[in-house]
């Protein structure tokens, strides 16, 4: 008995140290393959496919299938893994499963070839097709990611420095991304588009996979440091969840936070280009602006030490820059064009904040319920991607051909674009800073990182 208590009692210890710099930015590279291919997705998805010649309610189809089968897949992944661990082996399938699949949804279409017809239709279904596979498998290694943070430590610190790290490596794959399309772009630049952008996909593959062999490899299993005694705990069930007003209350930010960031990730190259008239350069300078100001703000936010009120604070903060970037967007004239460069230094900012912040709320509702956390990550996730998938298929089924007739109105005398970019992440913003404001956080003892990321 006195052995087991002494057992019990150094697992405390282990769990509640600190985590050094070398295991957070080894489990901050294992999103990476996710992140850059996520990016290329949300930025220039719907641009390549309209470059193929489906219209855009046919683009947003496909587009709408992914999100579709990603969003059930973190469903049933999570409580899989509630099950049965190993997250490790998931995150290693999954990965694999989305390198395969993302060449082909980049690629041309395989069914076309095989019936030898390039009817719309057909085509519509072979990009959803490889589109649904993609996004199966990366749900599998997002689920598997993220629920290992609160299995690697009960330091509250070190699991926000593991969340901000995690972004931080976020902002170096879309930085990455952008630069691989400036490049191409600029190289390349005598061949047609639709190759630039599998050049793009291509090349995106092969850097976030060299990053998903470093996790593996750095990045110890969960599992393995586990207190025996925790494999005799029953598994929390979904109606516990159900029945806590926190989690409905961080569902919801954490879904209007994703809004924010993929809808206007997934207009950004409409509106520059169409809108306000910018040369093509833009569509990757624009972008890896936003992205240098996330980087650097998540950065910093990782010597942060955390409360209950910080985590509102800091979120609202971002809302509030996001609600004024918004504005922004919609009100800025095309001659004006070079303020957008200005307002991407605001969004840039508004994302890190919103983000780190959003997904640490998970954390705090997870707490040390370790036996449930893959159902909560799994849960929202599900929120998150039908909604966005949802909302751009709605918004880009009223853009109509904006490649071909550009600045198409509405009644306000605005095109979807401008509004969906502005306007949306602008309300999204404001509605969830007042959920976060009427949350009520549980506060816990906050230690500091044993090497600051910044030393």
């Amino acid at each position: 008995m006195v052995n087991m208590r002494d057992n019990e009692s150094s697992y405390e210890a282990q769990m509640e140290e600190p985590l050094g710099r070398v295991r957070i930015l080894s489990y901050g590279s294992g999103h990476m393959l996710n992140d850059i291919t996520s990016s290329c997705w949300f930025t220039y998805l719907l641009v390549f496919l309209t470059e193929m010649g489906l219209s855009p309610r046919d683009a947003a189809v496909v587009m709408l299938s992914g999100q579709l089968a990603d969003g059930f897949t973190t469903i049933f992944v999570g409580e899989l893994m509630d099950r049965f661990g190993h997250f490790k082996l998931w995150h290693a399938g999954g990965s694999i499963l989305v390198a395969i699949s993302f060449s082909s949804v980049f690629g041309s279409c395989v069914p076309c070839k095989l019936m030898g017809t390039n009817s719309s239709t057909l085509e519509t279904v072979g990009y959803s097709t490889f589109a649904s596979i993609f996004n199966v498998g990366w749900a599998v290694t997002q689920v598997a990611h993220m629920s290992m943070v609160n299995c690697m430590t009960s330091s509250p610190t070190s699991r926000v420095s593991l969340v901000s790290c995690r972004n931080a490596f976020t902002m170096v794959a879309n930085l990455s991304l952008y630069g691989i399309a400036l490049l191409i772009f600029t190289l390349l630049h005598s061949v047609s588009v639709i190759v630039q952008y599998r050049w793009i996909a291509y090349v995106s593959i092969s850097i976030g996979s060299c990053f998903v062999v470093i996790f593996l490899v750095g990045t110890k299993e969960p599992g393995s440091i586990q207190h025996p005694m925790d494999k005799n705990l029953s598994r929390i069930s979904w109606a516990y969840w159900f029945k806590r007003v926190l989690y409905y209350q961080v569902a919801l930010v954490y879904t209007l936070t994703r809004l924010v960031t993929n809808v206007s990730q997934a207009f950004l190259a409409f509106y520059v280009i169409y809108d306000l008239e910018m040369p093509q350069s833009s569509k990757a300078l624009v972008p890896a602006i936003i992205y240098v100001c996330s980087l650097i703000v998540s950065v910093i936010l990782q010597e942060t030490r955390w409360s209950s009120w910080r985590l509102k604070l800091y979120f609202s903060a971002g809302a509030v820059l996001w609600i004024l970037s918004g504005l922004g967007i919609v009100l800025l004239p095309s001659r004006l064009n070079n303020v957008m460069y200005a307002i991407s230094i605001v969004i840039g900012a508004a994302n890190a904040l919103m983000t780190v912040t959003s997904i640490s709320m998970e954390g705090v509702l997870v707490g040390e319920d370790l036996n449930g956390c893959a159902f909560v990550y799994g849960s929202l996730s599900f929120v998150d991607k039908i909604s966005c998938g949802i909302a751009l298929y709605i918004l880009e089924s009223y853009q109509g051909n904006t490649h071909i007739t550009p600045n198409v109105g509405t009644a306000f005398g605005y095109s979807v674009t401008r509004l969906g970019l502005g306007l949306v992440p602008a309300a999204c913003s404001l509605l969830s800073a007042i959920v976060a404001y009427t949350m009520d956080l549980p506060d816990t003892r906050r230690r500091p990182l044993v090497e600051p990321l910044l030393a």
